[in-house]
């Protein structure tokens, strides 16, 4: 059963059609994987386990391969969270930058933060410096309120 929708499905077979790949059983269950975790920012390995119980003839090889052509398709992308890993998350089409992070230093628990809310930083940036901003990352480091109730 998947947890695609037609439209996104149908999406992304044109793409990956167009790219010269198909969407073989195990990317499907790969892009299930990650919309089924969304916001829990998995690594490659975590996807790998998770997908592993829909999908037991997956391989770890694959699912990295699969990772490194839905991120130069611009379906995924890799963050850097600082803990030493490569996680990923789906990027939606409505967004013009990258969402912001809340990062507990007790628990490492990540938080999204909905909203751009630095669209008026940008202009100003753009402007005093002469400089076009594509993209920006920002990452908030603090206690979440599970923590804070310790």
């Amino acid at each position: 059963m998947s947890n695609l929708s037609p439209e996104t499905i149908e999406s992304l077979k044109e793409t990956l059609k167009q790219e010269g790949y198909k969407l073989t059983p195990q990317r499907r269950a790969i892009l299930n994987g990650i919309i089924k975790s969304e916001g829990s920012h998995l690594t490659a390995e975590e996807l790998y386990d998770l997908v592993k119980s829909d999908c037991p003839e997956i391989g770890l090889a694959t699912v990295y391969r699969t990772i490194q052509l839905l991120e130069e398709m611009n379906v995924i992308r890799k963050l850097d969270l600082d803990d030493g890993c490569s996680r990923y998350e789906l990027i939606h089409e409505d967004e013009n930058h990258q969402h912001h992070h809340l990062i507990c230093n007790r628990c490492g628990k990540v938080l999204e933060v909905q909203g751009d809310l630095l669209d008026e930083l940008e202009a100003i940036v753009e402007k005093k410096y002469n400089f076009k901003v594509e993209d920006h990352s920002l990452k908030f480091y603090g206690v979440c309120d599970k923590c804070l109730d310790k």
